[in-house]
Order: C-alpha cells, then sequence, then structure tokens
C-alpha cells in the first residue's frame, strides 16, 4: 500500500515538471509576439525613425533590430525604443547606417496622401473587422484613429499607411487590446 501512494506521488510530480516544461516556451514565443508587435508599433510611430526599413526579431526577451537607417542619431534612437519596451531582456543593434540614395521624392498635397492611405487601409483584408480611419495629414505626417480588434490589426494598419508613398511618419490613437490572441501567436 505504501509503494503505490509512492508511485502516485512520484507520477504526480512528473506530470507537474513535464507540464511546466511543455508550457515554458509556449508562454515565452506569446511574450516575444508581444514584445516584436510593440517594438514594431512604436518604431513605426516615432519621429525620425524609419520604421517600416526596421526588422524586429524577439527570442527569449532578447531583441534584434536590423535594416538600414539613414544616421547614426535614427540608430541610436531605435535601439532604446526598443530597449523601453516590456519585457525586454537586451537588444542587440545590427541596424546598418546607409546615406539617402538620391531620389525624386514624390510630393503630395496632404488631402491626395490622406486619400491613398484610405484607400490602401479598405483594400488591406485583415483589417475588415476593425474600424481604423485616418484622422488628418499635415506636411506627409498620418495620424490613425479608431479601433483595432486586435493588436496585430494596430499594427498591420501602421504597416499600411506607412508603406504609402509620400508618408513620412505615423501618429498612431488606435485603440486595440493590450494581448496577442490565440489565432495570432499561431500564425
Amino acid at each position: 500500500m505504501h509503494r503505490r501512494w509512492w508511485m502516485w506521488i512520484t507520477y504526480g510530480v512528473l506530470a507537474v515538471v513535464l507540464g511546466a516544461a511543455l508550457a515554458a516556451p509556449a508562454g515565452a514565443a506569446t511574450s516575444d509576439a508581444w514584445i516584436t508587435t510593440k517594438i514594431k508599433l512604436a518604431l513605426l510611430t516615432t519621429e525620425d525613425v524609419s520604421g517600416t526599413a526596421i526588422k524586429v526579431d524577439t527570442v527569449v526577451g532578447r531583441v534584434t533590430l536590423y535594416g538600414k537607417v539613414h544616421s547614426a542619431e535614427e540608430k541610436a534612437k531605435a535601439e532604446t525604443i526598443a530597449g523601453k519596451v516590456d519585457g525586454v531582456q537586451g537588444v542587440r543593434n545590427l541596424l546598418q547606417v546607409v546615406a539617402p540614395e538620391h531620389e525624386k521624392a514624390m510630393q503630395a498635397s496632404d488631402d491626395d496622401l490622406k486619400q491613398r492611405v484610405e484607400q490602401a487601409l479598405l483594400a488591406d483584408p485583415s483589417l475588415k473587422s476593425s474600424t481604423i480611419a485616418v484622422q488628418s495629414v499635415n506636411q506627409g505626417v498620418v495620424l490613425l484613429s479608431g479601433t483595432a480588434k486586435t493588436l496585430s490589426a494596430h499594427l498591420r494598419a501602421v504597416e499600411v499607411a506607412a508603406s504609402v508613398p509620400g508618408v513620412h511618419r505615423i501618429a498612431s490613437e488606435i485603440q486595440s487590446p493590450d494581448t496577442l490572441a490565440d489565432a495570432e501567436i499561431w500564425r
């Protein structure tokens, strides 16, 4: 009888240890996805940072920034922004400073730019369940407002708006949940 009781305790402890070991990677992935999303949102909505040119990877809270920026100040600012996000354990800054190429700048009126950003937002099927609008455009700075159904939809709206030629920066007043849904994590 004593032996049977000891066997149940042993199996119980093994089950708890195994359960904790299997749950740890899922928790880390959730946290990493959340950290990456929050950093991308911060970079895309910060003045003097070309967030669309910066890529972000997060593994167990350690963030790697890579891509191209226009100045050493922009590189330092991106690292500072990433480091301020909750859960970041460290930032590895692999951003390359590359002088802006000489290209013909597209000058669009704010009204034209607003219309093109609105069309881009409406054309994105992943934003259909969210209500996101262009509040205003001032000298290439686009202010987005509304409600995003998910944190990923919030990020996607900022990315879509930032990808429109002529947009210099995005400011976001979009309301969204501060967590990632299970479907977002698995995606």
